[in-house]
């Protein structure tokens, strides 16, 4: 991944994992394996669990824990309220920028 990639990723990646999460709840792991199923091969799990722990902190998820085979039991994140509303905006925010970059792309003003 280039540096703009990775720089534009560091700005959206919290969205993108509220996102992942409005469709069912996940593990740090889950949402790291998803993340490079969809081509963000790049993202390092420790990312992943860093930014869990700051949207858990804004009180954007909720958390449970679950037993697991191997290990301490699993922290599973769900989006709360909150958490869907922050995405809400987080979509609103994408469509006004990703329209106003189109038309630069197209030439416009």
């Amino acid at each position: 991944m280039g540096k703009q990639m990775t720089e534009m990723l560091k700005g959206t990646l919290e969205g993108i994992v509220l996102a992942i999460l409005s469709g069912r709840p996940a593990y740090g792991y889950e949402i790291t394996t998803r993340l490079r199923e969809m081509g963000f091969s790049d993202v390092a799990e420790g990312t992943v669990y860093a930014l869990l722990v700051r949207i858990e902190q804004k009180g954007l998820v909720g958390v449970e824990k679950h037993p697991s085979e191997k290990g301490p039991p699993r922290k599973v994140y769900s989006l709360n309220a909150q958490g869907r509303a922050d995405l809400e905006e987080f979509w609103r925010t994408w469509s006004f920028l990703t329209g106003r970059l189109e038309q630069l792309q197209q030439g416009g003003n």
